[in-house]
């Protein structure tokens, strides 16, 4: 879990990725199940595991 000092950026930071990677996950659930485009549904998803704070993250060194 990212922590911040004083001014807390770092969990402004995780914050700011966990919500854009739900919206990319739920974007790509709904990209599969109502326009049946599979590839780019599963790109969505990925993308949104890849930038979220938690597990796997492309920002965390």
């Amino acid at each position: 879990m990212l922590r911040g000092g004083p001014s807390g950026q770092l969990t402004d930071m995780a914050t700011l990725l966990w919500i854009i990677a739900v919206v990319l996950v739920i974007s790509g659930i709904y990209v599969i199940l109502a326009r049946r485009d599979i590839l780019w549904g599963i790109v969505l998803i990925v993308l949104g595991f890849l930038i979220g704070p938690g597990g796997v993250s492309i920002f965390n060194p």
